[in-house]
């Protein structure tokens, strides 16, 4: 018995020194629990079908299989280690093709210590015995969810088709299934998720714990981050240098690379890993603020003690703030006044001045538009003589608001055009067809209102079988 003791000890020593981080020996008693993560092969992937159309993910690291075991008195010279086998991506079929394999590895090794056996299959074979080949198929439910497949050959059948992740449904499939496989992931959960987001936790710890040279300071440092669109990298420490002084002023849209010519963007989490937590808090808000700024539909409230974004409703100049209930005109921002015109307001508006004498003597506004339009171009392209007249006549403050505002409407839709995407009104003065956004920065084509290849905007104009066909200038 103690000749058994010592060889259990041993290899849980062994097993300690080889796997020094994924192990982790039981408090007490002979036992204990390993991760076990596969090696997978270079550009592995997995791919998510939803009808003709597929997704393909290049993936690193898929989450490990974990084993718990506990080793009997009578280990290793006739019992064999009782062991109970976990993973999050395989089904309980899938595990319980693996935990039989489990044991006939024992049956071939009895009398001999097994564990490293098995931690070596689970690792370097695992994926041939389940006839497992990339891509990895991971089918979608009637939700969009990226879900275990109801189908899949019998593991360890090397001349079947290769499977995916399958899960067994019927009711015979039940009975034949270990009590010692353990499958963590329900059929409701989107699989892919859980996949993607440990691929990325493991690639950021690997890249954290390699020294690279910055692109700005030009040293090799551990402690780098990296611009995932592009992949240039940078250390911390310029990366924060940077982040701090673009928040500071208030150029949240300009966490770029500093790669000349790059346009790719900081990530969110990057941001919040590199700054502090009052920084990133501003850096959100503002965030938040400039995306709501970009977006044609949404305006502020008119009241200064609220100021929340309200969504325009097509087709209508009425807007109601979700926040204080204020129901205003989107054109004069007062208090709304149904189907009466803004330009009808004008003698409100003269009453919130100081001389009412002077403000009663102003003349009425023209009350179409038309003559809206001839008061305003008269007052635009007139003399400095001629704008002092207008102003004592009509007054200054009408002309500036009423006035203006009531036309822009009419001369937006006129002589301009909105963004594909970011819905921003834009004028073109000039130049060719190719257009960039002054709000969102997206280059696109003045004629047809295509989005353009960033990298090469120009090619949209080569391209004989569209109507801008050689007509990069008007």
């Amino acid at each position: 018995m103690n000749a058994e003791l010592e060889e259990q000890e041993d290899e849980l020593l062994a097993l300690a020194s080889i796997y020094s981080q994924e192990f982790r020996r039981a408090v007490s008693g002979l036992g204990g629990e390993i991760q076990v993560s596969l090696d997978l092969p270079r550009d592995f992937s997995v791919i998510v079908k939803a009808g003709d159309k597929h997704r393909d993910y290049v993936i690193s690291f898929l989450p490990p299989l974990v084993l718990t075991f506990d080793l009997p008195l009578d280990y290793p010279s006739t019992s064999s280690p009782k062991f109970i086998l976990s993973c999050m991506w395989l089904s309980h079929s899938q595990l319980s093709a693996v935990c039989k394999h489990l044991d006939e590895i024992w049956e071939d090794t009895v009398g001999s210590v097994v564990l490293f056996y098995w931690v070596q299959f689970l690792r370097d074979d695992l994926l041939d015995f389940l006839n497992i080949r990339p891509p990895l198929e991971i089918p979608v439910n009637d939700q969009g969810q990226a879900t275990p497949s109801t189908e899949g050959s019998e593991a360890g059948d090397s001349q079947g088709e290769p499977e995916g992740i399958v899960v067994e449904t019927s009711d015979e499939a039940a009975v034949s299934l270990d009590p010692r496989a353990l499958s963590m992931l329900a059929t409701d959960t989107d699989l892919l998720v859980h996949l993607l987001d440990y691929d990325e936790r493991q690639r950021l710890r690997v890249f954290e714990g390699q020294a690279y040279d910055c692109g700005i300071c030009f040293m090799s440092k551990l402690g780098c981050s990296q611009y995932r669109e592009c992949g240039h990298i940078y250390c911390n420490e310029c990366m924060s240098e940077y982040f701090t002084v673009q928040i500071r002023d208030g150029n949240v849209r300009g966490l770029t690379c500093p790669e000349p010519e790059c346009s790719s963007t900081a990530t969110p989490s990057q941001v919040k890993r590199l700054v502090g937590e009052e920084l990133f808090t501003r850096y959100d808000r503002l965030l938040l603020q400039s995306t709501l700024d970009r977006m044609a539909d949404v305006i502020y409230c008119a009241r200064k003690a609220c100021v929340a974004p309200v969504v325009l409703e097509p087709d209508t100049t009425a807007a109601l703030c979700p926040s204080c209930r204020y129901a205003f005109c989107t054109i004069c921002r007062k208090t709304y006044h149904g189907t009466s015109y803004c330009k009808l307001r004008a003698n409100t508006l003269l009453a919130s001045g100081s001389d009412s004498a002077a403000e009663s003597s102003y003349a009425g506004v023209p009350q179409t538009e038309a003559g809206l339009q001839g008061l305003w171009e008269d007052y635009a392209s007139g003399s400095e003589e001629r704008r002092m007249f207008l102003e004592k006549r009509y007054g200054k403050h009408i002309l500036n608001t009423v006035v203006e505002e009531s036309l822009s409407e009419g001369w937006k839709g006129q002589n301009s055009k909105k963004c594909p995407s970011c819905r921003a009104n834009i004028q073109k003065t000039g130049g060719c067809n190719k257009m960039a956004c002054f709000t969102c920065g997206q280059y696109f084509c003045w004629v047809c209102l295509s989005i353009l290849d960033k990298n090469n905007p120009y090619k949209h104009y080569e391209n004989p079988n569209t109507t801008c066909y050689n007509a990069t200038f008007d």
